[in-house]
């Protein structure tokens, strides 16, 4: 263990008075971040024509977002041991106002997708911080409904996200999404300048870069390749297969080198809490969430209701306000009962909702009724929320005091990267699966894109079952 670690180990006992706050402003401040995740979902259609670029390629304002945080929050780990907790917490704020304005003042697709990757780049430090200081400073019988409330902003900002969207769409032009989030940065910014004081020790991390560019290279080339399948008709200067076996080379690399480096405790990124089960099959579980949440929840959904129902924006963002209400109100009673009777008896349940009402999307015709569709997001929106506090809990309370800010780093590496990955899946498969011969996705494609989603959910129904019923609170506190 850690200098770190030996220190801040008797302090988890007891929080400290001003824990409540600290708390707050990182979860508000992180809230207004995540939103942009999804935001721009439902303007898909618009910025094709304003920016005159194909769907797969304007789909990168989503999945370029994801990419960077997968990118950057490997190097967390090395930021929450080299730094306070209120430098981070300014740095992040800084670089995510900074891209939301480049974003609102973009002249063209290029600026917009730097401004996107620069917000990114503050939210991908939001994170992990925001998960290991709630690990530090919450006793362990309250994790649950703590993590409940953290669950919030994880999921249900990116699961409002296309609603805001849609209401501003419908009487202001998209470059508003920025500038009414703009504003709302600055605020959380100087607020935290004030309140945010968290005692913390630093320690002299060396910061190896060359993990940061294998790191880079491999999730940038997996991604990539993937995206690039569907795009401009197949045609491409360089075949897909190639940056996705870069990518891949480039990720065993930089697990060897990590494992080499941990030896030394210098690596950037940390691998023993795979060491922990409850930890890998929380890990596992939560990537195939994510890829549901990101990639058919705030992808596939509105460009159904916009392209086969043919809704407005508005209308396809009311009609995910339900669902994203659903999640939000579920995060602490969830919480709660995972204090009480654990992960198993919560997750198993939530995975059967998730493969059941991705399958149900599968059915859904040109002629489908709206309220059927509302009603299936209901669904999936209850079974992830049954997921998705238990699941982030059992995973960071397995692992012991200095491990926390490098599995935050892995779980949210993994949950972003997971979610760009079905992004990037859905839209693929939809457009190649389309009838029209411009790819752009219709009835058909978005079909085979939700069956694919629903074998997905039903892999997580089947990863469920390895859920231990004692890897709650019980198990976190045998942990340490």
């Amino acid at each position: 263990m850690t200098e770190t670690a030996a220190i801040a180990e008797p302090d988890r006992q007891a929080t400290p008075p001003r824990a409540n706050v600290l708390l707050s402003v990182l979860v508000a401040s992180a809230f207004v971040m995540i939103l942009n995740e999804t935001i721009l979902s439902v303007a898909l259609r618009d910025l094709t024509v304003d920016l005159h670029v194909s769907t797969t390629t304007v789909q990168w304002l989503t999945s370029g977002f994801l990419l960077t945080m997968a990118v950057v929050i490997p190097i967390t780990g090395f930021l929450l041991e080299r730094f306070t907790p209120r430098q981070v917490f300014m740095a992040a704020m800084v670089l995510f106002s900074l891209g939301t304005l480049l974003s609102g003042l973009a002249p063209g697709f290029g600026m917009l997708l730097v401004g996107r990757v620069v917000q990114a780049t503050g939210t991908a430090v939001m994170l992990p911080l925001l998960m290991t200081s709630a690990m530090r400073l919450v006793p362990v019988e309250k994790r649950g409904a703590t993590m409940g409330t953290i669950s919030i902003v994880i999921a249900v900002a990116p699961a409002v996200g296309p609603t805001i969207g849609g209401a501003v769409l419908s009487s202001l032009g998209w470059r508003w999404m920025f500038w009414i989030v703009l504003p709302l940065s600055l605020i959380a910014l100087a607020i935290g300048a004030v309140w945010m004081r968290l005692d913390s020790e630093t320690r002299s991390v060396p910061l190896d870069v060359l993990s940061v560019l294998l790191s880079a290279i491999g999730f940038g080339g997996l991604l990539y390749g993937l995206s690039a399948i569907g795009e401009s008709g197949g045609s491409h200067t360089v075949p897909p297969w190639v940056p996705l076996v870069v990518g891949a080379v480039s990720l065993v690399v930089f697990v060897a080198r990590q494992l080499r480096l941990q030896r030394e405790d210098r690596a950037l990124l940390d691998l023993r809490p795979f060491t922990h089960r409850p930890f890998v099959v929380s890990l596992v579980l939560a990537a195939l969430l994510f890829m549901c949440l990101l990639g058919a929840a705030a992808i596939l959904l509105p460009l159904y209701l916009q392209t086969v129902l043919k809704t407005t924006t508005f209308v396809s963002g009311l009609a995910v306000l339900p669902g994203g209400l659903l999640m939000g109100l579920m995060g602490r009673p969830v919480g709660r009962l995972f204090d009480r009777i654990g992960p198993r008896p919560l997750v198993i349940p939530g995975a059967a909702a998730m493969a059941v009402s991705l399958w149900l999307f599968a059915t859904l015709t040109p002629e489908s009724p709206l309220g059927m569709v509302i009603g299936f997001h209901l669904l999936l929106m209850l079974g992830l929320s049954l997921m998705m506090t238990p699941l982030m809990t059992s995973s960071l309370g397995a692992l012991p005091d200095h491990l926390y800010s490098h599995g935050s780093a892995i779980l949210g590496t993994l949950q972003q990267v997971s979610g760009a990955f079905g992004t990037a899946v859905f839209v693929t498969v939809s457009s190649l699966a389309s009838a029209n011969p411009a790819g752009v996705p219709d009835a058909s494609g978005l079909r085979t894109a939700f069956v694919v989603a629903g074998v997905i959910g039903l892999v997580a129904f089947g990863t469920a079952l390895f859920v231990r019923k004692t890897e709650g609170a019980t198990a976190a506190v045998a942990a340490h």
